[in-house]
């Protein structure tokens, strides 16, 4: 079983070795980590994927990784991609291929490059918004009562009503009328750094389209 694993712990030589023998310990087997944020304290927050041996409850890795100094598991959660992940390289790489789709191909590779569920790029129409492309599983449409935000040119998280408070939701503009957004059911938490990301690719695909 593939885990998505993430945890803070002290941004000093040697953290992610103890952090690795630990999970190795409980029978988790380490396919990637990825540094999600630095804080300004002299932590650093991990996103580990991981496949845990048969039998192995994700419990036991946990308790493993807290028995180790300073450690917090923020989240852990079931990753059905395994360790096909796409870096923000690869994803560059990807757009400059075919520079005419490449704000649909940023998209297209958002759910493996943020470890989220879906990704969209829409236009506002008056008061709403229409889904111009989607990745695999997102919505065709926005619903009516979820605004469009003030100011997505620095990125942000959006609000969304009540009856989706299951879904963590951000995004950013294109340009003035049009903006990529993310969604992540559940968790963990979309950080400052991963909307800088956002923000930072969605340019360089504005950049790469014109």
């Amino acid at each position: 079983m593939a885990y998505l694993l993430r945890v803070e712990l002290p941004d000093v030589p040697g953290s992610l070795g103890r952090l690795a023998s630990a999970i190795g310990s409980a029978g988790g087997n380490i396919d990637a980590i990825e540094i999600v944020e630095r804080t300004h304290d002299g932590r650093a927050i991990d996103d580990v994927f991981l496949a845990a041996e048969a039998g192995v409850m994700p419990d036991s890795i946990i308790s493993a990784c807290t028995a180790l100094p300073d450690v917090r598991v923020l989240w852990i959660s079931h990753y059905g991609a395994g360790s096909n992940l796409t870096r923000d390289l690869e994803v560059v790489e990807a757009m400059t291929s075919d520079p005419h789709r490449a704000r649909d191909t940023l998209v297209d590779l958002l759910p493996a490059t943020f470890v989220v569920d879906w990704a969209v790029r829409v236009r506002r129409v008056g008061d709403g918004a229409k889904v111009l492309h989607g990745s695999p599983a997102a919505p065709n449409e926005i619903p009516a009562d979820i605004s469009w935000p003030l100011d997505l040119k620095r990125g942000q998280r959006i609000e969304v009503p009540e009856r989706m408070s299951d879904m963590l939701v951000a995004g950013c503009s294109f340009e003035e009328d049009e903006m990529i957004v993310i969604a992540r059911r559940g968790g963990p938490e979309i950080l400052d750094s991963e909307i800088a990301r956002l923000c930072h690719l969605a340019a360089l695909a504005t950049s790469i389209s014109t």
